[in-house]
């Protein structure tokens, strides 16, 4: 049989099965109906899933609430440092006497008072920039480099160990004040951001 005799076969069975069998249309319906039963499912189901931008902006409120959390923590961090510094400083502060000329000077200095402290008979003056930035020694009116200061610091000069330890605590104090300040502005920035969501 060629090929052209089944398709002639083929053809001829198709008229017949269309007259009689009723199934072609029949099927048709059911795809339809299945077809508009599988969009409405789909827009139902998409109706009570939330949105791209929804999911988003929860996502988002998740992000900053732990933001805050961490901001907070670390805030209480830098404030308990600043408390255990403080009583250091104040037992410093007594030894040492603030300058400032207002007309010349943006910062002041804290010099230490040598009636305090036994400097064993040399004249000098130690005093700390009150940023905690310097650590000056003058000695019979001329300012030591920092290589003689140094020196003085392993032989132990009091006077010196004292100035060395408020300028570090200074320096400590001033950077955490610092990071106080923009943890908090950090926190307020978070709470911002939580209270508009």
């Amino acid at each position: 049989m060629t090929y052209a005799n089944k398709f002639a076969k083929m053809r001829k069975y198709l008229r017949n099965s269309k007259k009689s069998c009723i199934f072609v249309p029949v099927m048709k319906k059911y795809l339809f109906i299945a077809c508009v039963a599988m969009v409405l499912a789909g827009w139902l189901a998409s109706c009570n899933k939330p949105s791209r931008v929804e999911q988003h902006k929860a996502e988002k409120h998740v992000q900053d609430s732990i933001k805050l959390t961490e901001q907070e923590r670390s805030l209480a961090f830098y404030q308990s440092q600043l408390e255990a510094l403080m009583p250091t400083a104040d037992s410093l502060l007594p030894m040492f006497k603030y300058e400032i000329n207002e007309k010349y000077q943006d910062h002041g200095f804290y010099v230490i008072r040598n009636e305090k402290l036994k400097t064993r008979g040399e004249s000098m003056r130690v005093m700390v920039r009150d940023d905690g930035r310097d650590l000056l020694v003058y000695k019979e009116g001329k300012r030591l480099p920092e290589e003689r200061v140094n020196d003085l610091k392993v032989k132990g000069n009091e006077a010196v160990e004292r100035a060395e330890h408020l300028q570090i605590t200074i320096r400590d104090i001033k950077e955490l004040e610092k990071r106080i300040a923009h943890t908090s502005l950090e926190v307020q920035k978070y709470q911002k951001r939580l209270q508009r969501n």
